[in-house]
């Protein structure tokens, strides 16, 4: 296989675990990363670093350019070290703006270089009160207040953005993350879930050519994963095996 996919944040927690999946199942794999001295690790991980800022569009464009990916994979988060509240208040803004303003400038960068499908990642905490277990076809919390809303309208548009570009898109609505890389060794919150799981479900995503909203997550009363597991064939109990340990 000589499909080629650009991971945008691969030095990131989910990004981390998604990389060598991607390795391992054939794809060439691009990934980005701001700052140059992760590129090595990279490298080790068997992915073409390409040191690149999302807020660059014009750069960012002219590598997409240069690479024509059939995928790109927004894993690109801005938040603190296991989630720091003294930090939160600061990165929930810069992250809504990746959510909006680094999706517009990735997904314009992959629809120039041709790229035909296009995965996301978001969160399936963002849905507005009501019955539960929420499914992807339940409104988004759009009426919340205070930080909440600052939250809910980056993923507003990402999702509409992604989901509404002429080309496959989709998007993977995360738990709260656990696991390697994320600061938190224990399940937590009310739709927990492993990176591993979170990373497994990215690469069915391309490999399925999924289009639309799934919910990623541990199972729970809040939320449903029904779809996820019969469009995608995903499971929340995958890990990836560990190197030299005999299972």
């Amino acid at each position: 296989m000589n499909t080629k996919v650009f991971l945008a944040g691969a030095t990131g927690a989910v990004g981390s675990a998604l990389a060598p999946l991607l390795v391992d199942a054939g794809y060439t794999v691009y990934g980005s990363t701001r700052r140059p001295e992760r590129t090595t690790r990279l490298e080790q991980a068997g992915v073409v670093p390409v040191v690149v800022d999302v807020f660059d569009a014009r750069a960012l464009g002219e590598a997409l350019m240069r690479i024509e990916p059939a995928c790109v994979i927004h894993q690109l988060t801005d938040l603190p070290p296991a989630l720091d509240p003294a930090k939160m208040a600061n990165a929930l803004a810069g992250n809504a703006r990746i959510r909006d303003e680094g999706t517009r400038n990735l997904l314009a960068a992959a629809l120039a270089a041709g790229s035909t499908q296009f995965i996301t990642q978001s969160i399936a905490w963002a849905y507005r009160e009501g019955a539960q277990p929420y499914d992807e076809t339940q409104p988004l919390d759009t009426h919340s207040e205070g930080n909440r809303l600052v939250t809910v309208r980056g993923v507003v548009s990402l999702e509409a953005q992604v989901l509404d570009a002429p080309l496959v898109g989709a998007v993977l609505r995360y738990g709260q993350l656990y696991g390697s890389g994320t600061g938190f060794d224990q399940a937590r919150g009310t739709s927990p879930l492993h990176v591993d799981a979170a990373a497994f479900a990215a690469l069915l995503a391309v490999q399925r050519g999924a289009r639309g909203a799934f919910n990623i997550a541990e199972d729970n009363p809040v939320v449903s994963t029904e779809k996820a597991k019969r469009e995608l064939g995903w499971s929340p109990n995958w890990r990836r095996p560990l190197v030299g340990v005999e299972r």
